[in-house]
């Protein structure tokens, strides 16, 4: 039913005998109307039906009245007793019950239109929520014991809306932060404190005088769940619209924890909890958005919670836990003063002293978040160059694919089992035709000595052809074709077998960009290569190269250059293998793989890296003839090689890079980055040359463009100066002078553009120094 303002004047006489002017208001889900009495005092009139049961609006009057008697008493509404000295007053119309309440009134300005807000305000809507949770230790009321969509403690439930957010990046961002909450809090439910909280101290809720808080008004959403969770959903709307979100928080905790004291493990989960509390608002908007909701309140504070999500994946986690600490009173977590001497002397001593550390001063990452890693500083760091965590650090949905499959099932393929199957269909239709066998081992090092034995097998040749600098893994056989390390410190020489062919670089080799035939020059020393064999009476195993060059210096090959390489190398009777290692799944933009790049199929492809988001996972794919061939009698097994977590995971990671638009993510972000670093390159003469495609990109730095001398040590002085800006980005290039950006192709244009804007300014400090 309708009331108007009249019907509301009515019963207000009738059953409160209060006389008043009657204004109706908004609201979300109950009918609220302002009166004015003769006196010129203000009241709310409230209407509830059915939806609202009995027995709760009955725990939110005993409530008021518990907290009537507390110190915070004067900062909420009180209710007026009807004719029979009740508070609650049910009316029946046509068989429909109605609940009416009138509460006083407060005056004050909403937090939402408080556009200056210091640290007193701040403090004092912590103490004020501190004094009344203290106030409610003996109360109780079996209403508030209730399944309530807006309690933190049931924020999984949020997953089941997920899908209604169309926007893949905060998707993503709101997945991620609902498997954190599954991670760190969830096993922390059943020994959490729990108490009757009020649950909505949101900014439309709270009302403020001259920095202090008035009042908090609405129990409406009042529950029985982690006392926590109470201070988590101040400190959420206490950041938004905040310049500095998490000094805005540390002040709510203190001011709270002053007047009811928190325990450690309550701060250590605050962030995650104020996450979780964001992650309900959006899935919320977003389901209402999905029913073609026109309710304005459904989306209310969308945009801020969105913009809040997009902040808190950039505040580390330990610096908001050493935040909190810090202003409830508790040691901090961070030791500013450890310069990782233990843990460096035990890695010395218990782990192979070859295995290099980055940065002068280093980094101790301890989690990861999508395109951000986390020290244990607190600092947070866009990673620019981890290509390995392809679809990004911890991507929720390879996360609970590995979980889920881990959690039933893991074994050798002696067994049957549909995933190794599914993985092979689903990666081999991103394939040419022919390319339809698979074989998969646990590394790319692994992947490329198994494409080596298989082609060394069809052909009955040995001899391997590889480019100069080249680098395929770790492996014996794969140093032996990886001119880096083989023509490196510490390394062997080229064995007898391995052919080195003209790195094709564009930039500083022998043919360069003015040169359009460039790709069949460099292609003739392949030839020159297959003559000397021939002169010598042997043949070719196998032509081997990445699609785009990593280690040589993040160099697109010349155009037609594979081409004619492998259409000479066959004519040899040689196999071709594209290296996709670090190359494929999308990271070019343009193609999937690199190899389309050249218009080109080869007859071996490997694959690795992103390939499993970090799980040690690679394949090599073949064609039917050289399969065939290779099932000589000898078996060929591979313990891990398809087991079905590996195939789980892969799998995941393929329909993450389909469902969310990845390969044009990195086509567009791609673009972008290399367009800004171009305009760069004018500015600053130490960069030679920017090259790339999608988010596989190189700059090259040198001190003369002239006579191209790296710009060493200034490119080592960039890099730990782009560290100190939270950038993390590496060199590469056989004159370790290139800058190497392969971020995870889930990298935004925005992270591309404060990378541009750091390199831009370490490279101005470059020349003030």
């Amino acid at each position: 039913m309708n009331f108007s303002e009249n019907d509301i004047a009515q019963l207000a006489r009738i059953h409160y005998q209060l006389d008043a002017k009657v204004k109706s208001l908004n609201g979300y889900d109950e009918l609220n109307f302002l009166l004015t009495d003769k006196a010129g005092r203000k009241y709310i009139f409230k209407v509830a039906t059915d939806e609202h049961k009995y027995d709760f609006l009955d725990a939110q009057v005993k409530i008021v009245n518990h907290l009537s008697q507390s110190k915070v008493a004067n900062r909420l509404q009180q209710y007026l007793c009807n004719t029979e000295g009740k508070e609650l007053t049910t009316i029946v119309i046509d068989g429909v019950n109605y609940y009416l309440r009138i509460l006083t009134f407060i005056d004050g300005d909403f937090w939402v239109d408080v556009k200056e807000r210091p640290d007193e305000l701040l403090f004092d809507l912590g103490s004020f929520l501190g004094e009344m949770d203290n106030a409610l230790k003996n109360f109780s009321h079996l209403a508030m014991h209730r399944h309530y969509v807006w309690d933190i403690q049931t924020a999984m439930d949020a997953r089941s809306f997920l899908h209604c957010i169309k926007d893949h990046e905060r998707r993503r961002i709101a997945a991620y932060f609902l498997l954190q909450y599954e991670t760190e809090v969830l096993p922390f439910h059943s020994s959490l404190r729990r108490a009757y909280i009020h649950n909505d101290a949101n900014d439309y809720n709270l009302l403020v005088v001259k920095n202090r808080v008035a009042g908090l008004i609405d129990f409406g959403d009042m529950v029985y769940s982690h006392l926590i969770n109470n201070v988590a959903v101040a400190c959420t709307y206490a950041m938004l619209n905040t310049p500095n979100p998490l000094h805005a928080a540390a002040l709510v905790v203190k001011g709270y924890h002053e007047k009811y004291p928190l325990t450690e493990k309550e701060i250590e989960l605050l962030y995650y909890l104020i996450a979780g509390r964001l992650c309900i608002s959006v899935t919320r908007s977003a389901y209402n958005a999905s029913l073609n909701s026109d309710n304005a309140h459904h989306f209310i504070t969308e945009k801020p919670a969105w913009d809040l999500l997009f902040k808190l994946i950039r505040i580390n986690p330990v610096a908001a836990h050493n935040a909190f600490r810090i202003a409830a009173g508790f040691s901090p977590v961070i030791n500013e003063d450890d310069n990782y001497e233990e843990i460096l002397n035990e890695r010395k001593k218990y782990i192979g002293r070859n295995l290099s550390i980055s940065y002068k001063k280093k980094l101790k990452i301890v989690k990861g978040a999508l395109q951000y890693l986390y020290d244990d500083k607190g600092d947070t760091y866009i990673d620019c160059v981890n290509n390995v965590s392809h679809v990004g650090h911890c991507h929720p949905v390879v996360v609970k694919a590995m979980q889920q499959q881990i959690a039933v099932l893991n074994t050798n393929t002696r067994y049957l089992n549909d995933n190794i199957v599914e993985f092979a269909k689903a990666i081999t239709a991103t394939l040419p035709d022919k390319l339809r066998v698979c074989y998969f081992t646990n590394s790319g090092s692994e992947a490329n000595d198994l494409a080596i034995r298989m082609s060394r097998h069809f052909t009955r040749q040995k001899d391997i052809v590889v480019l100069d600098h080249a680098y395929h893994g770790t492996s014996t056989v794969a140093i032996e074709m990886s001119p880096y390390k083989f023509d490196g410190k510490g390394g062997f020489g080229k064995m007898p077998y391995i052919h080195k062919a003209m790195n094709p670089d564009l930039y500083r080799g022998q043919y360069r960009y003015n040169d359009k035939d460039a790709g069949k020059k460099y292609a003739a020393d392949v030839k020159r290569i297959i003559g000397e064999l021939n002169s010598e009476g042997k043949g070719v195993a196998a032509f081997i190269c990445e699609t785009l060059l990593g280690v040589g210096g993040q160099i697109p090959l010349p155009a037609g250059y594979l081409q004619e390489v492998y259409s000479l190398v066959r004519e040899a009777g040689g196999i071709c293998i594209a290296d996709e290692v670090q190359v494929g799944f999308g990271r070019v933009g343009e193609k999937f793989w690199g190899f389309e790049l050249q218009d080109v199929i080869p007859d071996i492809v490997v694959l690795g890296k992103p390939i499993g988001n970090g799980h040690p996972l690679a394949a090599v794919i073949v064609t039917d003839e050289i399969a065939d061939a290779f099932n000589n009698g000898m078996e060929y097994f591979n313990t891990f090689g398809g087991n079905p977590v590996s195939m789980a995971t892969g799998l995941a990671v393929l329909n993450v890079i389909k469902e969310e638009g990845l390969q044009r993510n990195a086509l567009d972000t791609g673009n972008f980055l290399l367009n800004e670093l171009s305009q760069l390159m004018k500015k600053h003469s130490i960069i030679g040359d920017v090259r790339g495609h999608g988010l596989f990109v190189g700059v090259e730095l040198v001190k003369d463009r002239q006579t191209l001398e790296p710009a060493i040590p200034e490119i080592d002085i960039i890099v730990e100066r782009m560290k100190e800006k939270g950038l993390l980005i590496s060199t590469d290039g056989p004159l370790h002078n290139v800058l190497k950006i392969k971020p995870p192709i889930i990298f935004s244009r925005e992270n591309a553009a404060e990378l541009v804007t750091a390199l831009d300014e370490c490279l101005k400090g470059l020349k003030e120094h």
